[in-house]
């Protein structure tokens, strides 16, 4: 069994945000990061480097993930920043990089990141699907968090199976050299069984703090949300 720290370490200003799967409510997480880092004081934006499944809105390709990144920062940063690389088909990066005939710079993003950082005190990135899901056909996620120099705050999808994925992610991420921030119980399933016990589970098992458990809502707000994040303890 292996305990979270006695004295949780000081919230990082900048973390990257990867799930346990694809659906585990990473953006709506996120999005409530940012609510919540914003109530604390200061200027804080989010970022979705990649993401794919996009719909052209006023004129340009748009994700609805990233959208809701931009509308909970403040500033309001520059679409093309929170998301440099807007994909059209709902597939895997990888998979949409190919079918547009696109090659993904690192470069690029790193640069879309700078530009954020320099207009906020803190910046919550977003990843793709689960933490071994690649960006593209050459780069890896671990690749952007040790180019950015990032910890990683692992959302945890409440469903059956999920401490099973947890752990695994966990290893991997330890095994990668990344250092785990904390991580966020999401309740995806509208009446998980034995749920309490489920995130007790977790809680004795993560070597990380607990950052709180954001409740189900058919249709979630992020602001609302917010409030069930518990980033005072960190």
């Amino acid at each position: 069994m292996i305990s979270p720290p006695a004295t949780p370490p000081r919230l990082p200003a900048r973390f990257y945000v990867t799930g346990t799967d694809t659906g585990v409510g990473k953006s709506v997480a996120s999005a409530a990061l940012l609510h919540a880092l914003r109530a604390r004081g200061g200027r804080v934006v989010g970022m979705k480097p990649v993401a794919s499944g996009c719909e052209v809105v006023e004129g340009g390709w748009r994700n609805e993930d990233a959208l809701l990144l931009q509308a909970a920062s403040d500033p309001r940063p520059a679409y093309a920043d929170v998301n440099p690389y807007a994909l059209r088909a709902p597939v895997a990066p990888e998979l949409a990089l190919r079918d547009e005939g696109i090659e993904l710079s690192l470069a690029r993003i790193l640069q879309a990141y700078e530009r954020l950082a320099a207009q906020a005190d803190r910046v919550v990135v977003e990843g793709v699907g689960g933490w071994m899901a690649p960006l593209s056909a050459t780069l890896d996620q671990l690749d952007l968090v040790r180019a950015l120099d990032l910890p990683v705050v692992l959302v945890v999808g409440m469903r059956l199976g999920c401490i099973n994925h947890a752990r695994l992610t966990v290893r991997a991420l330890a095994e990668d050299g990344v250092r785990l921030a904390g991580w966020i119980a999401n309740e995806v399933e509208p009446a998980m069984p034995r749920l309490d016990e489920n995130v007790a589970i977790l809680r004795m098992r993560l070597p990380a703090p607990y950052w709180g458990r954001l409740p189900h809502a058919p249709t979630p707000d992020p602001a609302r949300l917010a409030c069930h994040l518990q980033l005072q303890a960190v």
